[in-house]
């Protein structure tokens, strides 16, 4: 197997052997892979293919081989790199790790690459980070096949009321509170689902979001813990995570 030029980013990276590195990275044909960068961290006349191999970077990569871990034969930049800073580094971080948690290797997911890039290009530049990962992280679960409606009961298919309370589930989605035996479970008040659905993360929203994508990726992400989530923990105890 033999691929030139494809466009990609790098996921995470480490060190391999004397000078060489693993990287995961998430390519717009061939998804998420595994390779080997033979002689990556060798210093070499002009700099060494390292400083091309960062997160954030959009790259044109070429590989070859038959076994799950491919070989780097070549990388060029096709792009100038997302200089991302503090939170939004983060969150950057965070992105890159539900990709490599979620995604199945070698599995092809061309919208959800392109979001990605997206997604990157608005963590560094918008005023507010938010949206960019609460849209990132609803269509990242409608791309694996784990979507549900915002605006809609999975129940009983009627539309949620504002003054509605509404518990996610993970067969039906959004459905309305019944009784006190729900009470324990966390519950979302419609006014706010319903302004996500049309793309407004303002005011209450904005909490209800995080709290809600947050349950519905735990379903899937099991129960080892987040490390970006932890590291942003221990870089800033001041203000409210984004993530």
């Amino acid at each position: 197997m033999r691929v030139a030029l494809q466009p990609t980013y790098v996921l995470h990276s480490r060190p391999y052997r004397d000078s060489s590195a693993i990287l995961e990275v998430f390519t717009a044909e061939q998804g998420r892979l595994s390779l080997v960068g033979k002689g990556a961290r060798r210093r070499a006349r002009g700099g060494s293919t390292a400083a091309l191999l960062q997160p954030f970077r959009p790259l044109l990569v070429s590989f070859t081989g038959r076994a799950e871990m491919k070989t780097l034969t070549q990388v060029e930049p096709a792009g100038a790199p997302l200089l991302l800073k503090g939170e939004r580094l983060f969150s950057g971080l965070y992105v890159n790790e539900l990709l490599m948690r979620l995604l199945h290797r070698h599995d092809p997911h061309p919208a959800l690459f392109a979001l990605y890039g997206e997604t990157l290009a608005e963590l560094a530049g918008a005023p507010l980070v938010d949206q960019a990962l609460r849209r990132f992280e609803f269509n990242l679960l409608q791309g694996l096949g784990y979507s549900f409606e915002l605006s809609v009961d999975g129940r009983t298919g009627e539309m949620l009321r504002e003054d509605g309370w509404y518990h996610y589930h993970p067969e039906q989605g959004l459905v309305e509170r019944l009784g006190a035996a729900d009470v324990a479970q966390p519950a979302y008040c419609g006014a706010d689902l319903l302004a996500m659905a049309e793309g407004r993360f303002e005011g209450n929203a904005r909490s209800t979001a995080k709290r809600l994508m947050r349950q519905a990726l735990a379903v899937h992400l099991g129960d080892a813990p987040l490390k970006s989530r932890d590291l942003f923990r221990v870089h800033s105890r001041r203000g409210e995570s984004s993530q």
